[in-house]
């Protein structure tokens, strides 16, 4: 090629280059996002190959013909894909690569930027966003809480991160966001903040400087609902894990555990509560024998209207506890509180026992039809029990699994609302 043609070709392919970063900028600013039901999705760790061991999968139920995927056990939550063993057209959603997922920050699209990977460490399974140029910081955006037998894990979602959808000029488009509302840098700030164990004050503070507060357990660092749950484990209610020294917030918690926090919480966090639990204790339900760790705690929380079983009679004492569940489980709790404070202190100025309203609830966009939408429109007014997903957004996603922060949190503020209960209400 001679020179002045090959300037040519140069300059051309120049220009070609900065036409297509400049439309791939234009195109990525025009990029919308549409919020969706998280209950919907399903985000997983599935088999790689033998260079990437373990990858990353979304999966979306489109329509309820046929379920795309099935859910078994705890730490982890073992996924079955059965979309595998059927045509999924129309019905389900499979995205296993970034055709179908990228990264989205304070509605900034960062696909180009950012890729996912999932590692295993130290016994489970995170997922981490990665800078593709090396430059930028790493950042977790979920874990597995364990290793699967089967290769497939679900991957539960750090507090405030959710799922959307992209959008182009008003149309929805089949790829997903994994989304905060939060800017890159201060994502990268809260992982920092995640991975600090012990920060180290300067060799000379400043007066005016308050050193950072060390909370009891590493893996609660950066967690929205840290400080609850540091009051939760002070008064009592629930604890740590004392082989490393963990709390494990982002863990299901099952229907005997939420039981077993509920009456600490009445016993330990509320002076006008006492609770004797039963001595001789039969099988309060058939499946939760008399030897049952749990079983004194279901049969007086059984006895005092706390909690039910299910229409065959069982209480399925192993299952996760769903979030609705929970508010259930909560606004009886304070029903028998309320009804404890009167007849312990006929003076106080408790005058019913129903649950009282102290703000407006909250306008969940998920919970309308739904056998739990009374109980947790109720919640939400009950001094803010009933919040959305990860505090963000406007879904509660009443069927999703409550995880260990937020029951420590929900189970704080009905205690707080209790110690400072509304006249007559």
């Amino acid at each position: 090629m001679k020179a002045p043609a090959r300037l040519k070709f140069l300059g051309m392919a120049t220009v070609a280059v900065g036409l297509v970063s400049s439309m791939s900028a234009a195109i990525a600013q025009t990029f919308g996002k549409l919020e969706v039901n998280q209950e919907r999705y399903v985000v997983v760790a599935a088999p790689g190959g033998s260079l990437i061991p373990h990858s990353l999968m979304i999966l979306q139920q489109v329509t309820d013909e046929r379920a795309c995927w099935s859910e078994l056990g705890a730490n982890p939550v073992e996924i079955t894909p059965l979309l595998l063993d059927f045509d999924f057209s129309g019905i389900c959603s499979r995205a296993t690569d970034s055709n179908g997922y990228s990264l989205r920050l304070a509605d900034e699209d960062l696909g180009s930027k950012y890729r996912f990977q999932v590692t295993e460490q130290a016994g489970d399974l995170v997922l981490s966003a990665v800078p593709r140029a090396g430059r930028g910081g790493t950042f977790v955006i979920g874990r597995t809480g364990g290793i699967s037998s089967t290769g497939f894990a679900k991957i539960n979602l750090d507090p405030g991160w959710r799922l959307t959808k992209r959008t182009f000029e008003g149309r929805t488009l089949g790829h997903t966001y994994l989304t905060n509302d939060l800017t890159l840098a201060q994502v990268i700030e809260a992982a920092g903040d995640t991975v600090a164990t012990a920060p180290t004050p300067p060799a000379q503070p400043k007066p005016s400087v308050t050193p950072p507060t060390v909370l009891t357990f590493a893996d609660t660092q950066g967690d929205i609902y840290a400080a609850d749950i540091e009051k939760a484990v002070t008064i009592g209610f629930v604890s740590g894990f004392f082989e490393d020294n963990t709390f494990r917030p982002t863990n299901p918690v099952t229907r005997e555990q939420i039981v077993s926090m509920v009456i600490e919480a009445l016993s330990k966090g509320i002076s006008s509560i006492s609770v004797t639990l039963p001595e001789a204790v039969g099988d309060p339900f058939p499946d939760v024998q008399a030897d049952r760790w749990s079983a004194a705690k279901i049969q007086f929380a059984k006895d005092n209207n706390i909690v039910k079983g299910g229409d065959d009679g069982n209480f399925r004492p192993a299952d996760p506890v769903t979030r609705a569940e929970l508010m259930a489980i909560l606004r009886r709790a304070v029903e028998y509180g309320r009804e404890q404070s009167q007849q312990n202190n006929p003076e106080s100025n408790i005058t019913s026992t129903e649950v009282n309203p102290t703000q407006e609830p909250f306008d969940f966009t998920d919970i309308s039809g739904h056998w739990a939408e009374p109980v947790i429109d109720l919640m939400s007014s009950h001094c803010g029990v009933a919040s959305p997903l990860n505090e963000s957004g406007s879904a509660f996603a009443p069927n999703v699994a409550a995880l260990r922060n937020y029951a420590a949190a929900a189970i704080i503020r009905t205690i707080d609302c209790q110690q400072n209960p509304v006249t007559g209400g």
